[in-house]
């Protein structure tokens, strides 16, 4: 039976870049620099959801990777009932971005396999990058030995954005691509859909891709209209 494999080379989301990441924990984006440039040691992000974790992530594994490192990034929440298999299957990797630790809480095996890639990555001076909803003495481990790892990286606590912010950031990145988004169209989006803010740069990509192709500029109706398509 083949290891399941996360291909090491991905198409980073242009958006999702260390300098667009707004109000930062002080330090924060300085350490996740170095850790990307090839530094090791590990760096633990915790923040509820919308905090802007898995941007982090993907981030630090952007600039690792256009920087010739060997990179993974490990949504242990997509990949939950294979986790464990997953995490041993990992080949010579510089960087791990381990995403949604709190996932594999129940998963034993899966534990002791992130325990291993820790020890792995560290003893052979490469990096590790988590993320979690809570900080490692608030996660429901199981593996005392794990959670004693976590612990000894450098943590930051994120905190979300409020609305305004994220009207802000959705803004911006709508603005990256060519696109206006006015007021109303922000309002029909934070009341009608999911304010999560991948999500809304997700629909942010739809929206470019179906105004380009009608050739129309987003307004309220064009914006029911692809929604109302779902």
């Amino acid at each position: 039976m083949s290891t399941p494999q996360l291909p090491l080379r991905l198409r980073w989301p242009r958006e999702q870049n260390l300098e667009s990441f707004r109000d930062p924990p002080e330090g924060l984006l300085a350490a996740l620099a170095a850790l990307a440039d090839g530094g090791g040691g590990g760096i633990f992000l915790a923040g509820a959801g919308g905090s802007g974790r898995s941007h982090l992530l993907l981030a630090t594994c952007a600039r690792a990777s256009a920087g010739g490192r060997a990179v993974a990034y490990l949504p242990l929440r997509q990949w939950r009932e294979r986790a464990s298999a997953w995490l041993r299957g990992q080949g010579e990797v510089q960087l791990a971005c381990v995403d949604d630790v709190e996932a594999i809480a129940s998963d034993h095996a899966a534990q002791i396999a992130l325990f291993d890639l820790h020890n792995r990555l560290r003893d052979g001076g490469g990096g590790v990058l988590y993320a979690a909803a809570a900080m490692p003495a608030q996660l429901a481990l199981s593996l005392p030995d794990l959670q004693s790892r976590l612990a000894q990286c450098a943590r930051f606590a994120l905190s979300a954005p409020d609305e305004a912010r994220r009207r802000e950031i959705l803004r911006e990145r709508a603005v990256a691509r060519g696109l206006e988004l006015d007021d109303a169209v922000l309002d029909y989006l934070f009341r009608r859909h999911e304010r999560d803010l991948a999500a809304l740069t997700a629909l942010l990509d739809r929206l470019d891709r179906a105004a380009l192709a009608a050739q129309r500029r987003i307004t309220v109706p064009f914006l029911k209209g692809v929604l109302d398509g779902d």
